[in-house]
């Protein structure tokens, strides 16, 4: 053997003492190394040996190393790191570099991975970034400007700090970072532990939170508090979008899940369901003139009239609830605050109600030349418009009460409630008043 095989061989040997007796120092170096030679230097020791240095290293430093690991030892550590974490560093690659890992491992502990890897629609987990920087608390700001300098990763907006065991330790701005000495550590500048989300936190409490904080960057854990990626302004403006649009479409009983171009009979699924529930509410509507029809027989311009009570309710309704989802849509209001918004929407359909009664009043006064006919017109037009914004505004108060969507189908059960409204108050007063008709 060559002295310089044996000064090889004498260097390896080394290297694989200080990976297995000094795994926290191997890591601190690797942190800053290339990480093709990081990840050569670990393809020749024992899984137990490498899964000890990833332990050790930032999360996402971890997950580029792991990138660059051979097959056989890919498939080695996987059966020593815990699945969630694997989980969580496989989550930081690129789709590609992703597929290709999984693709060595095992058929059902790479199945494994991706179902960990799927979190619920619309919630933080399935919005975040999992490519998020982390760095050490003990780190300087020199190791974080010569790392994001070798990188140029543009998306950093806030750096965050992590503990050993991968959970959230503190947040430092960028701004911080480039206004302090190079010796600083992180520690130093950390802010504590910053506002964050879990990974199953509703859209909704996204939002929520990104509103009342102010915050550029918003981090998400697991239930273990581990730091496994991030939402940026972008995310979150993008999910409350989302929201906004989702209501629109749920509010009239389509799916959220049907686009412009969608197939027809993609369609006719998921609105038909609505549209026979509305069909019901029709008929209920219908029973409530049907119980006036002897009155109705005696004075047929009332027929004529109906319409006229029933549209008018009805968009006093629908603006209410319009207000009101909006409210709910931006946190502005909690169903606690039920009465207050009830009250404010009762009093404008109220206000408004009069306004309208008086021009219709008149108009059906020279119309028919019926001052009772004028009059019970008015009068139903105040009473419904007022019911009208009652019910817009408790409608989805509702709805979130008894946890369910406030915006899945609220307008066919306003609808509902807005003709019946109209309907009972316009004929019920004409069959009180009939003698004036």
């Amino acid at each position: 053997m060559t002295a310089d095989e044996l000064r090889e061989e004498a260097q390896h040997h080394i290297a694989a003492i200080a990976l297995a007796e000094l795994p926290e120092q191997a890591a601190r170096l690797m942190e800053t190394a290339d990480d093709g030679e990081s990840a050569a230097i670990l393809d020749a020791e024992p899984p137990s040996v490498v899964a000890n240095v990833l332990r050790h290293l930032t999360p996402d430093r971890a997950a580029r190393i792991v990138a660059k690991l051979s097959p056989d030892t890919l498939r080695g550590i996987v059966s020593t790191l815990d699945l969630n974490r694997v989980t969580a560093l496989l989550a930081r690659l690129d789709p590609e570099e992703r597929d290709r890992c999984l693709a060595v491992l095992d058929e059902a502990i790479a199945a494994e991975l991706r179902a960990l890897a799927k979190y619920p629609h619309d919630t933080a987990g399935s919005l975040m970034d999992p490519r998020v920087t982390t760095f050490r608390p003990e780190a300087t700001v020199g190791d974080v400007v010569r790392r994001l300098k070798r990188f140029r990763d543009k998306r950093v907006q806030d750096i965050f700090l992590v503990a050993e065991d991968g959970k959230l330790f503190g947040a430092v701005s960028l701004q911080d970072v480039v206004l302090a000495d190079d010796a600083t550590t992180l520690s130093q500048l950390s802010r504590g532990v910053p506002v964050h989300v879990q990974a199953v936190s509703s859209r909704d409490e996204v939002v929520e939170s990104f509103e009342t904080h102010r915050v550029a960057s918003l981090p998400v854990v697991d239930f273990e508090g581990r730091l496994i990626g991030v939402l940026r302004q972008r995310e979150i403006v993008q999910a409350a979008q989302e929201g906004a649009t989702a209501s629109a479409v749920t509010m009239v009983g389509a799916s959220d899940d049907e686009r412009a171009l969608s197939p027809p009979l993609f369609a006719i699924r998921k609105r038909l369901p609505w549209l026979e529930v509305n069909l019901v509410t029709a008929f209920l509507a219908a029973a409530v003139v049907g119980l006036f029809e002897d009155t109705i027989a005696k004075v047929t311009a009332l027929a004529i009239l109906l319409p006229v009570v029933a549209g008018q309710s009805g968009n006093t309704g629908a603006q209410a609830l319009a207000v009101t989802m909006r409210g709910l849509a931006l946190r502005e209001i909690r169903t606690r605050h039920w009465y207050k918004v009830a009250t404010k929407e009762m009093l404008a359909g109220a206000g408004n109600g009069v306004a309208v009664a008086l021009t219709t009043s008149i108009a059906v006064y020279f119309w028919s030349d019926s001052t009772g006919l004028a009059l019970v017109i008015g009068i139903s037009m105040v009473i419904s418009m007022t019911l009208a914004g009652l019910a817009g505004a408790s409608i989805p108060m509702i709805l979130v009460a008894l946890r369910q969507d406030p915006a899945q189908s609220s307008s066919i059960i306003l609808t509902t409630v807005t003709d019946v409204a109209g309907f009972f108050s316009f004929l019920g007063i004409a069959t009180a008043l009939m003698s004036m008709l």
